[in-house]
């Protein structure tokens, strides 16, 4: 006997109820026969002129709707919270997890038997799929493409890479303020998201190394027309995917997660990806340590040979043969049997995949670089963890004593960075409190600071910084991130002050901060009579802040961390 499908519990009953959800309906032109127990398609849409990475996903769902009709479905488009990581303040990551809280009850509270997730952003990705997850119902994910390859007095720019670049030229005095403008007017030339191995394409690897997108979903450009095409057979297979009840749950496996850090690994991506594949993981009950990302990745090399940890970019990087030439490289390091939505297993995505330029796509052999991956640190400074991107950092740096100068706020951090009196040299260590999930609030992207002018000017380019905050996938340098506990949560990171030598032993894998127990203690009692007090006292700040876990979790809301299902018994009127 065939199980009657979830929409049909609106759809499909003879009485007040089933009247009352059809003929609504039908003021959109929809005919009888549409309700009569087909698969109901939800098409959970992040598009936003405010979110210029995903300005362009209302054409792509007329695709995949062409494909769900022509498989039989019934495709309904709604929308979503869309986070512009490029326009929402104080960060897009506070409202990930409102994102996450919106997409969840949205599929949840309507009849629909499985969804599309349409996002690419940064944050808008993890954020549907966190909240799917929490649902689990058939689902299949759609980015967003990245831009067509930025350019500059003839030669290719990278989003967010070379920005930082030209922010320092211009302060260091290597660059004008007219050739800073030019290159603004030439880096997004299309709709999509960065082009460089930021946080919104490393999010695509992985969504695509998970196995939830059809292949090459990662690298076709944004207004590429097989994005197009690609979504229109992505359409399709929903529809059989609902037919066959393929849901996440039925899909993904600590091995997916393997098989995804690996991915993460030989693409150089973005230390952001970890932060979100702990908090899906837990949306699953599927076990992700931190320590899981340092280990999975200590045998794989960076292949991809892309910004910011590289030369090239992500439209060359499709052109080269996209992720399953990359995959088909690192293919012995893989679990190849892995369940994926088209029901296929991964090995059928990669297997036999032709690598078009050799000089984007390295090979393990003659990588792009030997180190890659997320280094898991610990010590004292970071008793709950922190990482660095070794392939993003500087060799000389990746062991380094020196004196600490800190920032106690970004405020601070921004009121006093190019003061010429401030004491740094090359060899100081700068420290960045106040940036965590509960002290900004939401952990923004300011890890990677800027150096002080008088240190740029001097021809240095590089220095060790550490905070917990985070950064963003198009940065570089010798970065600690995601210091956990907190300083607003009271963790040692508060508890350092200019002057103190801080240890970091990368290879190692230690994180220390030479100062005595008797010492530590003595602060932190005065920490604790000046403890910072939130301005934020009401509305979600206030909720998120409550609730949110620290990074090594996910920095998901305690609260929502696993899953309530896709059943709802009470109809309502």
């Amino acid at each position: 006997m065939t199980k009657k499908r979830r929409s049909q519990h609106s759809y499909g009953k003879l009485d007040k109820d089933g009247f009352i959800h059809r003929s609504w309906m039908k003021n959109q032109g929809f005919p009888d026969d549409v309700f009569d127990g087909r698969p109901v398609i939800g098409i959970c849409n992040t598009w936003s002129e405010l979110t210029p990475c995903n300005s362009h996903l209302r054409d792509l769902a007329e695709h995949v709707k062409r494909g769900v009709w022509e498989a039989g479905g019934l495709p309904l488009e709604f929308p979503a919270m869309s986070l512009g990581e490029t326009q929402m303040r104080p960060t897009a990551m506070l409202f990930r997890n409102l994102l996450a809280m919106e997409v969840e009850e949205s599929i949840r509270g309507n009849p629909m038997d499985g969804v599309v997730l349409l996002g690419g952003c940064d944050k808008t990705t993890p954020g549907q799929l966190m909240g799917a997850a929490s649902v689990d119902l058939p689902t299949i994910i759609i980015s967003s493409g990245p831009m067509l390859n930025g350019k500059h007095c003839g030669a290719d720019i990278g989003s967010g890479t070379d920005v930082w670049k030209f922010a320092d030229a211009v302060k260091a005095g290597g660059m004008t303020m007219d050739e800073f403008m030019s290159a603004e007017a030439g880096m997004s030339r299309s709709p999509g998201t960065c082009m460089t191995m930021g946080t919104a394409s490393t999010i695509a690897c992985v969504v695509e190394a998970l196995g939830l997108s059809l292949p090459l979903n990662a690298t076709i450009p944004g207004v590429d027309a097989r994005r197009g095409t690609m979504s229109h057979l992505t359409g399709r297979t929903i529809v059989e995917m609902v037919k066959s009840d393929r849901r996440l749950s039925t899909i993904l496996t600590r091995e997916h997660f393997e098989n995804a850090v690996k991915v993460h690994t030989a693409i150089g991506g973005s230390t952001n990806a970890v932060i979100h594949l702990q908090a899906i993981a837990g949306r699953l009950g599927i076990e992700l340590s931190l320590q899981d990302f340092d280990n999975w990745s200590r045998d794989v090399p960076m292949l991809a040979d892309i910004q910011p940890s590289g030369k090239y970019l992500m439209e060359d990087f499709h052109y080269a043969g996209g992720l399953p030439a990359l995959m088909n490289k690192i293919k012995d390091h893989l679990h190849p049997d892995l369940l994926t939505v088209t029901g296929e297993p991964k090995s059928a995505h990669y297997e036999g995949a032709t690598c078009y330029n050799d000089d984007v796509v390295k090979s393990i052999d003659d990588p792009a670089k030997p180190m890659s991956g997320t280094w898991v640190l610990n010590g004292n400074l970071a008793p709950n963890g922190a990482i660095i991107k070794p392939n993003a950092a500087s060799d000389h740096l990746l062991t380094h004593t020196g004196p600490a100068v800190v920032f106690e706020t970004i405020e601070d951090y921004k009121a006093r960075i190019d003061d010429p009196d401030l004491d740094v040299d090359e060899n100081s260590v700068l420290v960045l409190k106040g940036c965590g999930p509960k002290g900004y609030p939401g952990m923004p992207e300011v890890g990677n600071m800027g150096l002080p002018q008088k240190i740029l000017e001097k021809g240095v380019r590089d220095m060790v910084r550490i905070s917990d905050a985070r950064m963003s996938g198009t940065a570089f340098g010798t970065v600690i991130l995601h210091v956990s506990p907190e300083s607003d949560a009271g963790g040692p990171l508060a508890l350092v002050k200019s002057g103190d030598m801080i240890e970091f032993n990368g290879p190692n894998r230690t994180l220390e901060l030479k100062v005595s127990e008797d010492e530590l203690a003595v602060r932190r009692k005065e920490w604790e009579k000046n403890k910072p007090v939130s301005p934020y006292t009401r509305g979600y700040a206030k909720l998120y802040i409550d609730h949110v876990q620290q990074a090594e979790l996910g920095a998901d809301l305690d609260f929502l961390v696993g899953g309530s299902g896709s059943e709802v018994t009470r109809e309502s009127h």
